[in-house]
């Protein structure tokens, strides 16, 4: 195979293998419906945030024979570690090893700068995949419920949570707030993803921040609304209750909708509320880490666009 990072010539060519790779796989485990409702050009979304974030940083196969994209991957360095991306692999092209050289790719050029983790947010009901990122060292560390709430065209029945009073529009001074709390929760920070979201060039994503008393942030919370995928995240808050804060706001973007939201069930508080208000899981996913772990402190929920391990 020949291996090399994506090139705007190849937008059309990745959005196809996401919609087909991700539909074939669902359909084969007893989903009976596609994963993604959209059509095959809208997942090109996926591409363009992607490689906004992090131009250049990606990585395809493509057959010698006949040019056509095997499999591809993005990955997204951060300023302590990498967050390896969504990994697409075109049915014609499985158990051919290049799942395998993707990732290899993307470790070895973590290991090359010396950061200090490579992580990923994959299915955990995906034994191809698990086994694919545990055998190249990554270790479940945290699980996830994935959850999806349908939003009624009036809004949210459920009362306003404590606290949501303090949920207000993300502005770029934020930025360095934002970054220092992910980093007292989760170890990390990925000031460009906060900026890119707060920026919106694409006009899909949200971003509010949860404010205490005395002007600092606590929590923030982005959104994706989008044909291609509807998903609350990332979110990081320093309780459960600021979290559910900023959940219950954001809900009220989606109204007469559905929207996906990844849940880490040791955030049992979280969970019993969503369940309340309508809730209902669809599947799991694991963080998964190659290199240092230093845990949680408070609530990280996940995002796949844009990407977050």
């Amino acid at each position: 195979m020949i291996l090399r990072p994506l090139a705007p010539r190849d937008v059309t060519e990745h959005a196809d293998l996401l919609y087909v790779s991700f539909n074939f796989w669902y359909w084969k485990h007893g989903w009976g419906r596609d994963y993604f409702t959209c059509t095959p050009h809208d997942t090109a979304i996926f591409y363009r945030i992607y490689n906004d974030l992090s131009p250049g940083c990606s990585i395809a196969a493509f057959e010698p024979a006949n040019g056509r994209m095997m499999g591809s991957c993005f990955y997204h360095p951060r300023e302590h570690h990498v967050s390896l991306g969504i990994m697409s692999v075109h049915p014609n092209y499985l158990g051919k090893g290049v799942g395998r050289a993707l990732v290899n790719h993307i470790t070895d050029y973590t290991d090359k700068n010396g950061y200090q983790a490579c992580r990923i947010t994959s299915s955990a009901i995906n034994m191809d995949s698990f086994s694919l990122y545990n055998r190249s060292g990554f270790v479940p560390r945290i699980v996830h419920q994935d959850m999806v709430l349908t939003v009624p065209e009036t809004g949210m029945t459920a009362a306003p949570m404590a606290g949501q009073e303090r949920v207000r529009v993300a502005t770029l001074a934020d930025v360095d707030g934002m970054g220092e709390l992910e980093m007292a929760v989760s170890h990390i920070r990925r000031d460009q993803d906060y900026r890119y979201a707060i920026k919106n060039p694409h006009r899909v994503l949200q971003a509010n921040v949860y404010e205490n008393d005395q002007q600092g942030i606590d929590g923030f919370m982005i959104s994706v609304k989008h044909p291609a995928l509807n998903m609350l995240g990332p979110c990081v808050a320093r309780s459960e209750a600021i979290a559910l804060a900023l959940i219950r706001h954001e809900l009220e973007r989606f109204r007469g909708t559905w929207t996906l939201f990844v849940v880490p069930m040791h955030n049992r508080t979280m969970v019993e509320q969503l369940y309340q208000w309508g809730a209902v899981n669809v599947e799991t996913h694991l963080l998964s880490v190659r290199g240092e772990f230093h845990g949680v402190n408070g609530v990280n929920m996940p995002s796949f666009l844009p990407e977050t391990g």
